[in-house]
């Protein structure tokens, strides 16, 4: 039954808002006037434009509904709402009324439309892939199919905040070293670009040869601001090329490749990308998806186009009969850990317990080497930044104290 987004006003003068279901917009109306409103405007809830499949297109310039934060925890609140025995229509239709946002309040008020009119939840939540991936509504497929809705979405609901608070880590531990390599690079510029040229100024009268290190800042001073916007415009378009670049495949195919060849960058890269592939397909295999299809979804969830490759390349073979153990320990990116992991798991009949043990693993490694990573580059930054400043102050100062022995 499709659903309505009404405003209208009650008996005493008060503006009502909310979602109402009807077979049309007339019927609508004479629901809301049955509850004595008098309804002002009743228009259908959209999730965007919806294509010939049914499947809802967000606009150019629309945001999302859900960030990965709201998804996790709207889940989450599913999942208490369900496990507790509550039906999904039911459900929903909490969610409906406790939604955050006008946006929110109609998209769940047309997954639960769907679901009144006899769509799967699945299909439901298909309809709109941007804010509900492929694996999101394969694991709610399956959850659906084999009856523990409500695990399920446990399960799903713990894996989302597994994640983000893996990458909230991750961004918490760049975070300090961004900011003083971005302080550090201001200050230099103003040194560089201001206070050099002043002291040039002030020794441009005399006929003494000025210290070698000032000669030097001096260049640098010269270079930066006679061209500093064409080094900015050549360094902005070579950017914009490298972007560019990166979205034709092989050229990104290449560079994830020399990305996980670097001595540390390389294995915090490697670390994340398996634990994500192995927490996924822990997950599905978990939710009694087929493992082939759960290994095509885990796959697409690397980021990194050599890993993800392989992991396609480790399909293959799973396909044509290889264990998953010995497919995986074929593709030497992928750490070890998941291989040793998955073919314990196949030997004792537990294999999404022992890969998600695998992604604990690596996912605790990869905090554990971010933060020694950051802990190294801290200190490394403040020195090589107090050292730029010594440098340029030395420039300054060589030539007065060069003067004040001139004079005595």
């Amino acid at each position: 039954m499709p659903a309505y987004s009404f405003e209208a006003v009650d008996a005493q003068g008060q503006a009502r808002k909310g979602v109402i279901e009807a077979d049309t917009a007339r019927a609508a109306r004479s629901q809301l006037r049955a509850q004595a409103l008098v309804p002002l405007n009743v228009q259908p809830v959209k999730g965007g434009t919806a294509d010939a499949d049914g499947v809802h297109r967000p606009g150019l310039f629309s945001q999302r509904i859900f960030n990965a934060t709201t998804l996790a925890i709207w889940t989450r609140q599913l999942a208490g709402l369900v496990s507790s025995g509550l039906p999904l229509e039911r459900a929903l239709t909490a969610m409906t009324d406790e939604a955050d946002s006008d946006a929110q309040r109609q998209l769940v008020a047309g997954l639960r439309a769907e679901v009144n009119a006899g769509a799967s939840f699945a299909r439901a939540l298909a309809q709109h892939p941007r804010e509900f991936n492929d694996i999101y509504t394969a694991v709610i497929g399956a959850g659906e199919q084999s009856g523990n809705l409500g695990l399920v979405l446990e399960r799903l609901a713990d894996d989302l905040e597994e994640r983000q608070a893996l990458r909230s880590k991750l961004i918490g531990a760049a975070m300090y070293p961004a900011i003083v390599t971005l302080v550090a690079i201001v200050i230099v510029l103003f040194l560089v670009g201001y206070v050099v040229p002043q002291v040039a100024n002030v020794f441009a009268g005399t006929k003494r040869a000025l210290p070698l290190l000032t000669v030097i800042m001096l260049g640098l001073s010269d270079l930066v601001r006679s061209y500093g916007w064409l080094m900015a415009a050549v360094l902005g378009g070579l950017f914009a090329l490298a972007r560019y670049l990166l979205t034709l495949e092989a050229w990104r195919l290449r560079f994830d490749a020399a990305w996980l060849r670097l001595p540390l960058i390389g294995k915090l890269a490697r670390g994340y990308n398996a634990a994500r592939f192995a927490g996924t397909l822990a997950m599905l295999a978990a939710a009694g998806v087929p493992i082939l299809k759960a290994l095509q979804a885990a796959a697409e969830t690397v980021s990194n186009r050599a890993m993800r490759a392989d992991a396609l390349d480790a399909l293959v073979l799973v396909r044509e009969g290889a264990p998953l153990g010995s497919a995986l320990a074929q593709k030497k990116r992928f750490p070890g850990l998941v291989s040793m992991f998955a073919r314990l798991g196949e030997q004792t009949g537990q294999l999404p317990l022992m890969l998600q043990r695998a992604a604990n693993q690596l996912a605790t490694e990869v905090q554990r080497r971010a933060m020694q990573l950051a802990t190294i580059l801290e200190p490394l930054l403040i020195v090589g930044m107090g050292l730029m400043v010594m440098l340029i102050v030395l420039a300054v100062l060589m030539p007065i104290i060069q003067l004040n022995q001139f004079v005595k």
